[in-house]
């Protein structure tokens, strides 16, 4: 079996994958001073629930865009998994990369593409709700081919309340105003209705920019949550990202997970 961390600014994610199906999918918020030993305490508690162990594990395949976690869990795949960890980065995607400086490009924005290629037809605009708001351009034949990206959600509502003394620290909620009486509440309809007009009006642009039909996907923790209020998004897919993964590791010819 095959297993695969998506290592994100916010979360780590961890999915065990036999070759057909994900067997299971865990999620660690992500914390550089991390060590291998603790990561493998955690993981293994939660492989025995699903019956696995790290016998069961052949393989394994990192995309990080947090480089200071690389060490720690290629320490623990080498330690504890017995295999070489293959790191996702601009020359084992499989697709070309319409950008400047190809190996800036994030390892999760490279999967998102390979996965979204795969899946749906012609064009894609990926919309990934992480730390950053990301709007990831996918030619018709699974090119990286340009992106926007936005400060997340999250960070802008953490900005707030740390730029400004008065301003607390609240929960990013669907107000059912736009007009708030209170602190809270207009403090959330800024962040939610912001971000809504934020991130319809881009997929506008970008489509009258990119002047071909695109389907919209959206992914990350906040897609289901801001989805309603965007028709623009067409399809919801949280596993966007672990199973380009997977596809990547198909692509590199290693032994497929058994």
């Amino acid at each position: 079996m095959l297993l695969a961390i998506d290592a994100g600014n916010t979360n780590i994610v961890f999915a065990v994958h036999d070759g057909e199906k994900f067997r299971a999918e865990w999620r660690a918020v992500t914390k550089t001073a991390r060590t291998a030993d603790e990561y493998a305490v955690w993981l293994s508690q939660l492989l025995m629930l699903e019956g696995l162990s790290f016998a069961d594990l052949d393989d394994a395949i990192i995309a990080t865009v947090v480089p200071a976690t690389l060490f720690d869990l290629r320490a623990l795949c080498r330690t504890y998994l017995k295999c070489e960890p293959l790191i996702v980065d601009n020359t084992i995607v499989g697709i070309g990369i319409n950008a400047d400086r190809p190996a800036a490009v994030g390892a999760d924005r490279l999967c998102n593409a390979v996965a979204a290629h795969e899946r749906y037809h012609g064009a894609v605009i990926v919309v990934d709700f992480g730390t950053t708001t990301n709007f990831d351009i996918v030619a018709g034949n699974g090119d990286f081919d340009g992106s926007v990206l936005a400060p997340g959600a999250n960070l802008s509502i953490e900005a707030l309340h740390q730029a400004a003394a008065m301003l607390p620290r609240v929960a990013i909620h669907r107000a059912t105003k736009v007009i708030g009486r209170d602190t809270v509440p207009a403090m959330q309809s800024g962040i939610y209705w912001g971000y809504v007009g934020l991130i319809g009006g881009l997929i506008d642009r970008i489509k009258q920019e990119y002047a071909k039909p695109m389907t919209v996907v959206a992914t990350g923790g906040l897609a289901h949550l801001f989805q309603p209020d965007i028709p623009a998004i067409e399809h919801i897919d949280p596993d966007l990202t672990i199973r380009g993964l997977v596809l990547i590791y198909k692509r590199n010819a290693r032994k497929p997970p058994a």
